[in-house]
């Protein structure tokens, strides 16, 4: 059972982290501290399954980041990649975690590295799943706009949700069940019906900080063991992935069949069969 935590980040917002760490058994040390860090429009709740299997062994801390699940929504931001960084910074030093393994998805993967470019200190190694270094640009961010506007919010029914997201949406390339519940964790119910727990026009915000800027050379100043991860299916393409692996000092690669953009969420017995073997040897090593 998850165990709810406050959590101060930059200018004073206020962050919900849960700890899913089990007890350690007598005689057995805790080993490294892990932080998981969802995607733009994600929450904390999307790492359960990752987590208790995880908390076995390690102190696994899931984190709503700013914007996100039950953590502020401050009207005015900022939504910049240095306040989601120094969130992460934040979470780290106030729940004692470091140097930790920073476990991310998506956007929540480039805050991962971004921490470990300029806090070494703080993180041991780094697994990073189904983000681009590359640019998006400009065309990506108005296809999410349109996006957003094609929802047909207020949703009547959580049904609806399941069925929208993982059946009916025209942005998405065929049928999925997961994708469904996915969506569906991140809505709540309000008078008129379902809507989502986060500000759309705060997504754009959050992405528009990232979307049209490179990231590589962040990745080329992260110094600990990385694993880069893609679904099959996903956003990351192998070259691209390989690519970062290349730039990556100790990176590594793995990918995931059956799998797309939610490789955690969707395939979630062949994601821990393919990141099981690297946090042993990252953590051994």
């Amino acid at each position: 059972m998850a165990t709810r935590i406050d959590v101060t980040g930059a200018d004073g917002v206020h962050l919900t982290a849960w700890d899913f760490a089990d007890p350690p058994k007598p005689g057995r040390s805790r080993e490294p501290g892990v932080l998981l860090l969802h995607g733009l429009m994600g929450r904390a709740s999307h790492w359960a399954g990752t987590a208790r299997w995880l908390g076995e062994r390690h102190r696994a801390v899931a984190v709503d980041q700013r914007g996100h699940g039950r953590s502020d929504k401050p009207a005015d931001g900022p939504y910049d990649r240095e306040a989601y960084v120094a969130d992460a910074v934040a979470t780290l030093e106030q729940l004692d975690l470091a140097p930790a393994v920073l476990i991310g998805h998506s956007m929540g993967a480039l805050t991962a590295w971004q921490v470990a470019a300029r806090r070494p200190d703080l993180v041991r190694a780094l697994i990073l799943c189904d983000m681009r270094a590359s640019a998006y640009g400009a065309a990506s961010q108005r296809e999410w706009e349109d996006w957003f506007r094609a929802w047909p919010l207020p949703f009547t029914t959580l049904a609806d949700v399941h069925k929208w997201f993982g059946e009916d949406d025209p942005w998405a390339e065929r049928p999925n069940p997961a994708r469904g519940a996915f969506y569906a964790e991140v809505m709540a119910e309000s008078p008129d019906g379902w809507r989502p727990v986060f500000d759309p026009e705060q997504m754009l915000r959050s992405r528009e900080a990232w979307v049209h800027n490179a990231h590589w050379d962040e990745l080329a100043q992260v110094r600990c063991p990385t694993l880069v991860l893609r679904g099959l299916d996903g956003e990351l393409g192998r070259a691209e992935a390989q690519e970062m692996v290349r730039v990556l000092p100790r990176g590594q690669y793995a990918e995931v069949a059956d799998a797309g953009h939610l490789v955690h969420y969707d395939q979630p017995e062949a994601w821990r069969t393919a990141i099981e073997p690297f946090l042993e040897g990252a953590l051994t090593g």
